[in-house]
C-alpha cells in the first residue's frame, strides 16, 4: 500500500476539509470557485469536492495573493500551470507511444538508396550492395573511327 500513489485529480475533499487543508475559510473558497480561480469537481447532488492539486493551488493562491498578486493575475498564472501540466502529460504519453513503435518495429525505419537510386527499406545493421565494376566513358562520337 505505500508503493501506491494518491491520483492528485482525484476530487475527494469536502469543502470544509479543503478549506482546513488550505488554511481557508470555506466562504473563500466558495468565492473562488464563483470567480472561476479554483474550480473543484461536483459530485452528482451538486456538493463541491476538491483534489490535491486543488489544495495546492488554493496554498499557491494564498502564497501570491499575500504578495499583492491581484486575482486576475493569479487566474492567469493558475491557467498557464494548468496548460503546462497537460502539456507535460501530452509529452509523456507521446514518449511513451513512440518508445512502444520503437520496441515493436526495431530497424523498420532505415533507409539507403539502392543500386538505382531507388529509396529501400533495410534491417537494421544491414548495408547496401554497391557495383565495383569499373566503368568507362568514352565520348559516342571518337568510336566513330
Amino acid at each position: 500500500m505505500a508503493d501506491e500513489q494518491l491520483d492528485e485529480d482525484a476530487p475527494i475533499f469536502a469543502i470544509t476539509a479543503a478549506a482546513e487543508l488550505a488554511s481557508m475559510h470555506a466562504q473563500t473558497l466558495r468565492q473562488y470557485d464563483r470567480i472561476g480561480l479554483v474550480v473543484p469537481g461536483r459530485t452528482r447532488g451538486g456538493s463541491r469536492r476538491y483534489s490535491l492539486r486543488h489544495i495546492r493551488q488554493l496554498r499557491e493562491v494564498a502564497r501570491m495573493s499575500a504578495e499583492g498578486i491581484s486575482l486576475p493575475a493569479i487566474a492567469r498564472i493558475l491557467e498557464l500551470e494548468n496548460e503546462v501540466t497537460a502539456l507535460r502529460r501530452e509529452v509523456r504519453a507521446l514518449e511513451r507511444q513512440l518508445r512502444t513503435e520503437v520496441q515493436q518495429r526495431p530497424g523498420a525505419r532505415v533507409f539507403a538508396a539502392g543500386a538505382s537510386g531507388a529509396v529501400v527499406t533495410l534491417r537494421q545493421g544491414a548495408r547496401v550492395r554497391r557495383a565495383t565494376e569499373v566503368v568507362l566513358y568514352r565520348r559516342p562520337e571518337l568510336d566513330q573511327d
